[in-house]
């Protein structure tokens, strides 16, 4: 293992101004010492089709082949999103799913912390305990604590996108540094 840790941070949103978003772009200034951060990007990954999903892994789409040697590429994975109808957004399911498939999956066994931010004053706990079962099937190991639900969002960010909540700032840095125990092992 290299000195430096690569993380992968991916988004359950695409909206732009996405809560989420701005929470997973605030990573890198949270990052303990000796980890490296890559953002993610699959807006144009297509809808799961197993017709797709070649057993030569070469003519799957072109995108799901970037997002998956991204994933690959990580020792660890964090998962910011919304909770949508009480669960999983379908966007991040849909990569979930891609990135899941074969023996050859760069999420089997791998580490990955989860949080999430509501512009409410709660959310994002369904959408959370929802991810546990596809951990569980990826043999994943999840970092459990602290758990990170961010509401009031408006309040936590400034117009720019910068998270400016200390104590949301302080439990992230927690929960990478379980993340980053949890790749050291």
């Amino acid at each position: 293992m290299s000195s430096i840790i690569n993380i992968a941070a991916i988004s359950g949103s695409l909206r732009k101004g996405s809560y989420n978003t701005m929470l997973m772009n605030s990573l890198e200034d949270l990052l303990p010492e000796g980890m490296k951060l890559t953002i993610v990007k699959y807006d144009d990954v297509p809808m799961y089709n197993a017709d797709l999903d070649l057993p030569d892994a070469t003519q799957r789409p072109e995108p799901v082949v970037k997002l998956r040697e991204q994933l690959a590429a990580a020792q660890g994975i964090v998962i910011v999103s919304p909770e949508y109808n009480y669960s999983i957004p379908g966007v991040i399911k849909n990569a979930i799913d891609w990135a899941s498939r074969g023996e050859d999956s760069p999420l089997l066994k791998k580490p990955v912390a989860l949080m999430g931010v509501t512009p409410y004053t709660w959310g994002t706990t369904r959408m959370q305990v929802a991810f546990h079962p596809v951990f569980e099937f990826l043999n994943m190991k999840p970092v459990y604590k602290p758990e990170i639900t961010v509401a009031q969002a408006k309040d936590k960010f400034d117009p720019s996108g910068k998270l400016i909540d200390e104590a949301t700032k302080k439990l992230v840095r927690k929960k990478l540094e379980g993340l980053k125990e949890m790749i050291q092992g």
